[in-house]
């Protein structure tokens, strides 16, 4: 035994992340691995976990649930239900801890208003969260408050007014034109 593990095998994986509604409708998903390589056998695995999971009463805490030799992390809010897959020798409690750090960073970004109205309204946010959380099925960022502030950072429009941007956003903005100013 050469004692050398490569990275995949010391770094806990996502193979998944959705968000589908009260029907099991995509709002946002985003796929890491091979294991469902055409888009029919992405929508056949949703509409299967969403079935799987649709009578369990996941509002309060994240429930965990094995499927397909998957580990499935799952939670409902109002009428949206959140998933993480890993394999199943991924750890538990990192892909509960993905699921919170989702959770919490959406509710952060949309204000605490997080359905399915809101979340397709914000669809650009979260999937710059999802972004921000993993990569390449790596876990990147759980801290809700890191992956909140990164993406509102990304998301900001410089060439909005003045008036319509938050005040971070307007500081931010005065200390661009400052420095563009100062740099001519």
């Amino acid at each position: 035994m050469s004692g050398i593990f490569s990275s995949r095998d010391s770094c806990p994986a996502v193979k998944n992340i959705l968000i589908l509604d009260s029907e099991g409708k995509r709002v946002a998903v985003k796929y890491y691995s091979d294991e469902w390589p055409t888009n029919s056998a992405k929508l056949a695995f949703e509409k299967s976990i969403f079935a799987k999971t649709q009578k369990s009463n996941a509002r309060t805490e994240a429930e965990i649930t094995m499927f397909d030799s998957n580990i499935v992390i799952y939670k409902f809010v109002q009428d949206l239900h959140f998933f993480i897959t890993g394999g199943d020798d991924e750890n538990e409690l990192i892909l509960a801890g993905v699921l919170q750090g989702l959770f919490d960073a959406i509710s952060l970004l949309l204000r605490n208003t997080v359905d399915k109205k809101e979340t397709l309204e914000n669809l650009d946010l979260i999937l710059l969260c999802i972004d921000e959380i993993v990569d390449q099925g790596m876990i990147l960022e759980t801290d809700a408050n890191v992956l909140a502030g990164k993406v509102a950072i990304q998301s900001m429009d410089v060439s909005a007014p003045l008036s319509e941007q938050t005040i971070t956003q307007a500081l931010a903005t005065a200390r661009e034109h400052l420095t563009r100013t100062l740099l001519k």
